[in-house]
């Protein structure tokens, strides 16, 4: 019974060995959508590997579990697994992963909450400085504009999505400045790139001692403005795009020689204007199928027993 001791070997190879990969890769800042597709299969991979050694070792530990997860298998199927050879180790670690199973479920939904809490208050907010007006029905405006001195714009999601702008921001941002701005933001609506942000966090959080969750967090956080400001240069040019970006930013902090929470901007105004060459399209549909066998080797490898059975 070593399949469940092969995926556990697995998802620490693949936790250990993919994030340096992609550390030491130059296409992900060239191709950050297919980027974060890779980051979310490299992570599918790790769980997964960790969901089947649990579900396997919780199988030959326990003759209930077994009969529900090999209900329909033939009994050469399951003696391929020689659940009878598993020793001692078998529901410790069945137990262990699963209470790692119900943590990330808990971390996820405590983000979850955290970010709805966030979100009804800023919209309290919202609606204290920007007052619906005699007949204006509460979520029927998804541009709003706010009285402020400080330049800035952004999305806020939920059943009735806003995009928030300040009147700094409108008087700052010139010509088709604020256009590119405001794709930037639906950008990220559109591609729903809050949840992965969520996703990312709660693992994060809920396994600090794990490097790959903390480098998948940060790499979303990074990756998910990129991916935003390319779809805003697309539409209306990468000079506009990083010109935006400057007059919402200068007042910050962000390009002074002290290091600030947004040291990223720089970085970002920077790939604008010295856009590097995307890769071409057989290269970036070579590795968004390679990255998608990723999560798929966990499964194979549950079921070489079966397949070798039945063959």
């Amino acid at each position: 019974m070593m399949v469940p001791a092969v995926l556990l070997l697995l998802g620490a190879l693949t936790a250990v060995a993919a994030p340096r990969m992609l550390a030491r890769a130059d296409w992900p800042d060239r191709e950050p959508v297919v980027a974060l597709w890779v980051w979310q299969c490299v992570v599918a991979a790790v769980l997964l590997c960790c969901a089947l050694s649990m579900t396997l070792s919780a199988a030959a530990a326990w003759q209930a579990v077994r009969g529900h997860v090999f209900a329909t298998a033939p009994r050469g199927v399951v003696e391929a697994y020689a659940f009878g050879a598993a020793g001692a180790w078998a529901p410790t670690t069945a137990v262990a992963l699963a209470s790692g199973a119900v943590w990330s479920a808990a971390m996820l939904v405590r983000e979850v909450v955290r970010a709805r809490a966030r979100r009804r208050r800023r919209r309290a907010e919202l609606l204290l400085r920007a007052p619906l007006l005699p007949g204006e029905e509460p979520g029927t405006g998804r541009l709003v504009v706010l009285e402020g001195d400080r330049p800035d714009a952004w999305w806020l999601p939920g059943a009735a999505p806003r995009l928030v702008v300040t009147t700094a921001a409108l008087r700052r941002l010139k010509g088709r400045q604020l256009d590119a701005v405001l794709a930037h933001e639906q950008g990220h609506a559109r591609a729903r790139h809050h949840w992965l942000l969520h996703c990312s966090a709660a693992l994060a959080d809920g396994f600090p001692q794990v490097p790959v969750f903390a480098a998948f967090r940060d790499e979303m956080h990074r990756l998910v403005e990129l991916a935003a400001d390319d779809m805003a240069s697309r539409r209306h040019g990468r000079l506009t795009t990083a010109l935006a970006l400057v007059e919402l930013n200068e007042d910050r902090g962000v390009f002074g020689p002290c290091p600030t929470a947004q040291a990223q901007v720089p970085q970002r105004v920077h790939r604008l204007l010295t856009p590097p060459d995307r890769l071409p399209a057989a290269h970036r549909l070579r590795l968004t199928a390679v990255a998608s066998l990723v999560p798929v080797l966990p499964v194979l490898v549950a079921i070489v027993p079966g397949l070798r059975a039945l063959g």
